[in-house]
């Protein structure tokens, strides 16, 4: 158990958690539903110590390390220059597939005009949209995960709208989408299309 529990938690924190599911669940400790019930939870928790409920009762859990606090100013750098970012051409796919591992699009980049998204046996596809350049008002999405343990998780300014009503869901599949403003007062609309036949898409919005 952490001796923090008050401190923000990461999403390299929330990642942790949800490794420790996938493999408990593998084991036979949690079945499939309460795999779901516990990974909406870890995606929402806000502090360690929520984090540190999740996995209580599971070997290993409550062990996440309280990051280190910051320690005194230190003078400022000037500021960067970056280089333009090259611009996406016309017709081109970002192209986002694993089978088992993971896959993160993040930090500064150009949107392409479409994304592609897979994630199969314990794979999983990250897209951080909040530092990225986006020339569209729209961008489709294409997801297709076909394992329990697949997630395809999306991260996008909070003045974004993700469409998911395309998106096809079978057995198990599941999409955890919470928009916060309209499609009217939406910068940009990420259209999710596709399907998710077990495993779970996973929707969030940043300030």
């Amino acid at each position: 158990m952490t001796d923090r529990p008050e401190i923000r938690a990461s999403d390299q924190d929330r990642d942790r958690i949800g490794e420790m599911l996938r493999v408990a669940v593998s084991e036979g400790r949690i079945d499939l539903e309460e795999l779901n019930e516990r990974l909406d939870r870890t995606y929402r928790a806000r502090t360690l110590g929520e984090l540190d409920e999740v996995v209580a009762d599971l070997p290993g859990g409550g062990g996440l390390p309280t990051q280190a606090m910051p320690g005194p100013p230190t003078a400022a750098l000037p500021a960067t220059r970056h280089a333009p970012l090259p611009a996406p051409q016309p017709g081109e796919v970002l192209q986002l597939h694993t089978r088992s591992g993971k896959i993160r699009q993040e930090g500064r980049w150009v949107v392409p005009p479409r994304i592609t998204a897979k994630a199969h046996r314990f794979g999983t596809v990250r897209i951080d949209f909040t530092r990225a350049e986006c020339p569209y008002r729209e961008v489709p999405v294409d997801v297709e995960i076909t394992s329990w343990f697949g997630d395809v998780v999306i991260i996008v300014p909070v003045d974004w709208w993700v469409q998911d009503d395309e998106v096809v869901r079978r057995l198990m599949g599941a999409v955890h989408n919470r928009p916060i403003v309209s499609p009217s007062q939406a910068a940009v609309i990420v259209r999710l299309t596709g399907y998710v036949q077990t495993g779970d898409v996973w929707v969030r919005y940043r300030r």
